[in-house]
């Protein structure tokens, strides 16, 4: 990619950003990992970071734990989940994942369904690790670089559509991922589902909106997924009283997955099980 290309993309900041904890390293460099590490993994809320993980940040300092596993921490707490998890739909929070900890768009369907059914079978955790443990992490970044945006560049088993989608995910360095054009939906859903490429579009700033010189193709509705789930809770309780807690049992249809178990949540309830309808 040329750099007038890059400028004209808000990417060149992001093509070949790569921070390695290498052996011997000071503490100058650990500080370059910490804020390169939170800035992709949180992007603008990435701030906040050194305030929360100061604990996750003495066990690297100390060499009890890699880079890798610095990321799986920040990745699969609470912040991450208050940033990107509670306030999006499903898809949307897959998408996120893809692009914070793999570095690139999901290419197609199956990613997404893969997922779906990952989270919905064994849980929060267990999306994040399915990244971070994967074979595609552990050769684009081993133990000691931070993940970083690779989908602006030819990568190893990148799909064509890769380069596109990249660009509908990744607005430029001081774009918000909350605070996009799109609010907490799927921003690829409808051209994943139609297995089309996404039309690239600058940013004109911060990401806050889009535009485009060329003509953009109207996407046909969704068809969406026609699965059902059954969800089966504990109801929470609000009260220091102590009751019997009550099972409950939710029949819901795939779109209307992510919301229900995030109210269950919210409430104080606990999911035991989801599965097919």
């Amino acid at each position: 990619m040329s750099s007038s290309v890059a400028e004209r993309l808000a990417s060149r900041d992001s093509v070949n950003k790569n921070v390695e904890l290498r052996p011997f390293w000071n503490e100058e460099d650990l500080q370059l990992v910490f804020r390169a590490a939170y800035e992709q993994i949180f992007g603008r809320q990435g701030i906040y970071g050194s305030e929360k993980f100061t604990s996750a940040e003495s066990l690297l300092r100390n060499g009890k734990i890699s880079v890798r596993q610095f990321v799986q921490i920040i990745a699969k707490s609470e912040f991450y989940r208050e940033c990107f998890f509670y306030n999006n739909s499903q898809v949307r929070f897959i998408e996120l994942n893809y692009k914070h900890l793999l570095g690139r768009a999901p290419y197609d369907q199956s990613e997404i369904a893969f997922h779906t059914d990952l989270y919905a079978s064994k849980g929060f955790d267990a999306e994040i690790d399915s990244y971070i443990d994967s074979s595609e992490y552990d050769n684009a970044f081993g133990n000691s670089i931070v993940p970083y945006h690779r989908g602006f560049q030819s990568i190893p088993g990148m799909k064509t559509v890769g380069y596109n989608r990249i660009f509908a995910l990744y607005r430029g360095a001081g774009s918000s991922d909350n605070a996009q054009m799109g609010g907490k939906n799927s921003r690829l859903r409808s051209n994943i589902t139609l297995n089309r490429a996404n039309t690239i579009m600058p940013p004109t700033s911060a990401g806050t909106t889009f535009t485009s010189t060329a003509g953009t193709l109207i996407a046909s509705q969704t068809r969406g997924d026609a699965r059902m789930f059954v969800i089966e809770a504990i109801a929470g309780s609000n009260t220091k009283i102590a009751v019997r807690q009550s099972k409950q049992i939710y029949t819901v249809p795939y779109d209307r997955l992510s919301a229900t178990y995030q109210e269950i949540h919210k409430r104080g309830g606990k999911i035991v099980k989801i599965s097919p309808a």
